[in-house]
């Protein structure tokens, strides 16, 4: 895929509109959490470094197109100073608005060593509805636009899709670092290339498994999805989460895969217990072997010990959710051995291993291993839609 960057624009002296997501967590009007605004500040520099001038454009919450107080971006301002270094870094300027006289007027003061970050642009109906109206009032505070908001891509609004096609548009440097971690793991991979695809339920990755089915050599299917092709194979899975309507459509998967010489992969052993809480009595079975009365909760030691020969035999890994119930010890055992064994492979330079999708980020997390990734996305749905082979609006808008 070929797209435009910051490298492809002249930026100096010129106001850059610089689409990001900063919808952090908040409470008490403070930011809890303030990784989604250190993930922009490589582009807010470098487009300061390049003479630009920023200026934020971001989302908060749903406010369903009308300001609300409790979902304005002026929250977040203290959180971005800090973060750009505080009283030895830029100044932070809030406009009370992202389109208008407010915004205009703060844009066309901005000066150098300044960033200003507008009102949150949900705050306008035209803005989920990519109203042209609207697309052309933000294009009236900038002169560029950069798009740094991966995980907004998938949406056509006006500030992630629209003014692209308004103002000379590029990638951000974050934006930029996904886009080509993706492109390795799944448009020109090292092969073999395995897909690790967790979770709960078939149901919501049919079209992941479809579009993965032509692209991996392997898929480890792990969590609850594992069990409904357990069922499908007719082996009793207790009273374990499982599909079962959905047997048909597991063994259609199964075949399809088959046909196109891509290996599915479940647990020969698997983990079960009676109850469903930390700390519960738990035993290992054979994964034909499930008791009626207990549930599987994750993947099995030798399950595991498969996972990691296969990923030493690998060169790319492409990750979406956990393989068992991780959030509840001891069912986070499968998830985190498999995933400290990637992050090993990776930092030794034999693997390429990219992941994302909100359960996994916070699995990797709690495993330890996310840091040793070669990439980890935040971006949830536009991660999954990426690995289900949709074209995403923003990203497409972008390309040359």
């Amino acid at each position: 895929m070929s797209f435009r960057t910051l490298d492809d624009l002249d930026l100096k002296g010129r106001r850059v509109l610089i689409r990001v997501d900063i919808n952090v967590p908040v409470r008490d009007g403070r930011v809890t959490d303030d990784t989604r605004i250190r993930a922009v500040l490589p582009t807010i520099r470098d487009v300061m470094a390049k003479g630009g001038l920023p200026i934020l454009l971001a989302h908060f919450g749903r406010p369903k197109g009308k300001p609300l107080p409790e979902m304005s971006l002026g929250q977040v301002v203290d959180a971005l100073h800090d973060a750009l270094g505080g009283e030895a870094g830029p100044a932070v300027l809030f406009a009370p608005d992202c389109v208008g006289p407010h915004a205009e007027e703060a844009a066309e003061r901005l000066g150098p060593g300044q960033v200003l970050l507008l009102e949150n642009t949900r705050f306008h109906a035209g803005e989920e509805a990519n109203d042209p109206a609207f697309v052309e009032a933000l294009a009236r505070v900038g002169e560029v636009y950069v798009n740094d908001a991966f995980s907004a891509a998938h949406r056509a609004h006006a500030s992630t899709e629209g003014l692209a096609h308004r103002l000379p548009a590029a990638a951000g440097r974050l934006m930029e670092a996904e886009l080509r971690a993706l492109e390795k793991a799944l448009a020109s991979p090292e092969r073999p290339v395995i897909a690790v695809v967790g979770g709960a339920k078939v149901s919501t990755k049919l079209e992941l498994l479809g579009n993965l089915i032509g692209k991996a050599d392997q898929i480890v299917i792990g969590g609850g999805m594992a069990n409904t092709f357990l069922a499908a194979q007719g082996k009793d899975v207790g009273k374990s989460l499982c599909e079962h309507d959905l047997a048909p459509t597991a063994r259609e998967i199964l075949g399809r895969a088959t046909a196109a010489g891509c290996e599915i992969v479940l647990p020969a052993d698997v983990v079960v217990a009676r109850e469903f809480k930390a700390g519960a009595p738990s035993e290992v079975v054979p994964a034909d072997a499930c008791p009626p009365d207990a549930m599987i909760l994750d993947a099995g030691p030798e399950a595991v010990r498969d996972i990691v020969r296969r990923f030493e035999g690998a060169k790319t890994v492409v990750w979406n959710g956990p393989l068992g119930a991780f959030e509840i010890e001891p069912f986070n055992r499968a998830t985190d051995e498999a995933a400290s064994a990637a992050a090993r492979l990776t930092e030794e330079g034999r693997l390429l291993t990219v992941a994302g999708g909100g359960d996994t980020v916070a699995a990797l997390n709690a495993s330890g291993a996310a840091a040793k990734f070669t990439y980890v996305s935040t971006a949830g749905g536009a991660f999954l839609e990426w690995l289900e082979g949709k074209t995403l609006p923003g990203v497409a808008a972008l390309t040359t």
